[in-house]
């Protein structure tokens, strides 16, 4: 059906669009307003009450401009409310998330919309926190930024612990013990990348930075982030000429999405260096490929062939494959048995006994221990 057809037989209309971000950080909200207007010009008075409800991720306020662009656009007397009801959903996970959430958020200015979503929701059982629609936005972007300043806090523990001799998992673990903080994203590696992190983090500095309230806190997160995989890069010394091996290249396991991989900034780097670089992933090969292939780097399905004749192997994204690595096959092809293993997923025990040099974030070198 046609979008006027499905909003005159609709009670409830979801906006669900993409917000990219702009190049200064803040984002990009071209297809919002474009539906919105959409919307707007389908509405009627005869149609009765509509509740239009934003999905995406909005900087705070947004529900004020869409109300504004669809009285502008809309014809006199239609009724309606904006609701803001943000979505949690992580890659890889999105059905068991939407059907047993955390919570639900709806941020509406009117019982009247509020008894509608209540309706909507009523068949997931869920904590449902009920706000007004500016605190329904502020709490997705508040929530994904906190959630990358424990990476970064953990991962600036993890300099820490590698100057100390200290292991950062043990570290994490005992943080974590405390319940009010837990051990959730307390996981020291390369970074965190991908769609959400990444975008959110810049755009709440953004909107901070707007409202002149800076949130300098946020932009150290931000810089730690942007600088840890240099930092593991510089502990790989000389790289001219050396053949290296890049297991994984997603921004995380089980997803093909390499977008803000910290993998591919690392590929990168290592290119621009002279290091000749292999790599493998069981999913995004076909992604990273269009970004990847003119840097240099051969991509190779077999993670095993991949490592073939490398000098230095990097664990670059989580996949349990790696994790349940054959360690006296990989030790068998790789030219020199060095690993930096940038997610912390292996045992050095393990790798001891196979007789692997061993360097990860964090935790004590093999050949330290």
């Amino acid at each position: 059906p046609s979008i006027a057809a499905s909003i005159a037989e609709s009670e409830v209309i979801f906006i669900a669009v993409p917000t990219p971000p702009n190049t200064d950080g803040s984002v990009d909200l071209t297809y919002i307003e474009k539906v919105a207007r959409e919307i707007a010009q389908a509405l009627q008075p005869e149609m009765g009450y509509k509740v239009i409800v934003d999905k995406s991720t909005v900087p705070v306020k947004t529900g004020e401009k869409v109300s504004q662009t669809i009285k502008h656009y809309a014809g006199p007397n239609v009724q309606f409310d904006i609701v803001s009801n943000p979505e949690f959903l992580r890659e890889g996970c999105a059905v068991d998330d939407l059907l047993h959430p955390d919570r639900i958020v709806i941020g509406a200015n009117s019982e009247q919309a509020m008894n509608v979503i209540r309706r909507v929701y009523q068949p997931i059982h869920a904590p449902i926190l009920e706000t007004d629609v500016n605190s329904a936005e502020l709490i997705k972007h508040a929530a994904n930024s906190f959630l990358a300043l424990k990476i970064s806090y953990i991962n600036a523990v993890a300099k820490v612990c590698e100057k100390t001799g200290a292991d950062v998992e043990l570290v994490a673990e005992g943080i974590g013990m405390d319940k009010r903080i837990s051990r959730h994203f307390l996981n020291a590696g390369l970074g965190y990348g991908g769609s959400c992190f990444p975008k959110d983090v810049k755009a709440f500095i953004n909107i901070s930075r707007t409202l002149g309230i800076p949130f300098t806190l946020l932009e150290e997160v931000e810089h730690i982030n942007d600088t840890q995989h240099i930092h593991f890069r510089d502990r790989l010394w000389v790289l001219k000429d050396k053949k290296i091996a890049v297991w994984g290249l997603a921004f995380k396991q089980n997803t093909d999405d390499v977008r803000e991989s910290i993998a591919l900034k690392l590929c990168e780097k290592l290119c621009g260096e002279g290091a000749i670089v292999t790599a493998t992933d069981p999913k995004a090969m076909h992604t990273a490929a269009p970004i990847l292939t003119p840097m240099g780097v051969k991509l190779v399905e077999d993670m095993y062939e991949c490592a073939r004749d490398a000098e230095v192997l990097v664990i670059a994204t989580e996949w349990s494959e790696y994790a349940n690595a054959d360690l006296q096959k990989l030790a068998g092809v790789m030219r020199n048995r060095i690993i930096f293993d940038g997610r912390n997923i292996l045992s050095p025990a393990n790798l001891r006994a196979v007789g692997f040099e061993y360097h990860s974030v964090g935790r004590p070198s093999v050949e330290e221990a």
